[in-house]
């Protein structure tokens, strides 16, 4: 016999079992790996990558911004939208600045015509009777600053217990937490307090009320707005 093979390999038949056997391990472990790369393409490979998306994705919602907004109220008008968690200052020429708040909790919603009947800059805090009754723990007067819950600004609404004002708890904004406030960020307040005037006319919106999502407009209309002072 040389060393050459000169026709089909021979094999005895307990090493044609064995060879058999270590084929179909093969194509079992490609298979296995093929389906485990096709649940990794399927399944988000980071939940935290996912978790973060989708809070960048809410505070880009909540951000001020100049959106379309077609509405017959005059320029000037604040509307709060509250099942939306929106408030809506009308530029006029279908558009208005969009600010993120926190409203009412459940059983705390309230709706109507209002107007700005006195404004303040870092006010004093004395809670409600109302809320006292509830809330006895809560202080019954607390100075202005940056620890006061009505933060940098209130606009205090006629005819109720009711305020647009600050707040030093950022993470409530885009929630329904409040007893029937307006809460916004306090740079938020602070650019909505130099844009109005006692007498300014705020309308409230029930939460029964429901509109379609206005689009945001060019960066340049909210550099233009900056200057509508």
């Amino acid at each position: 016999m040389d060393g050459h093979l000169t026709g089909p390999i021979k094999l005895g038949a307990g090493r044609a079992i064995k060879v058999a056997a270590l084929l179909f391990a093969s194509a079992l472990l490609a298979d296995s790996a093929q389906a485990q790369m096709l649940a990794a393409l399927a399944e988000p490979s980071n939940p935290t990558f996912t978790k973060d998306t989708n809070a960048t994705a809410a505070a880009f919602r909540l951000r001020r911004q100049v959106v379309n907004y077609a509405t017959p109220e005059a320029p000037g008008t604040i509307i709060i939208d509250t099942p939306n968690t929106y408030l809506y200052f009308v530029l006029g020429g279908g558009k208005a600045i969009r600010y993120g708040v926190g409203v009412g909790r459940e059983g705390f919603t309230w709706s109507g015509v209002k107007t700005i009947e006195r404004k303040s800059e870092w006010p004093d805090w004395l809670p409600p009777a109302d809320m006292l009754v509830r809330q006895p723990y809560l202080p019954r007067f607390m100075a202005g600053g940056p620890g006061n819950p009505l933060g940098a600004r209130a606009m205090y609404l006629s005819g109720s217990v009711y305020r647009i004002h600050g707040t030093n708890k950022p993470s409530s904004i885009g929630q329904h937490v409040s007893s029937g406030c307006i809460r916004m960020l306090n740079e938020d307040v602070i650019d909505l307090y130099a844009r109005t005037h006692v007498g300014t006319k705020v309308v409230v919106l029930p939460m029964g009320h429901r509109q379609i999502a206005m689009t945001s407009v060019p960066p340049a209309a909210n550099a233009l707005a900056d200057n509508l002072r």
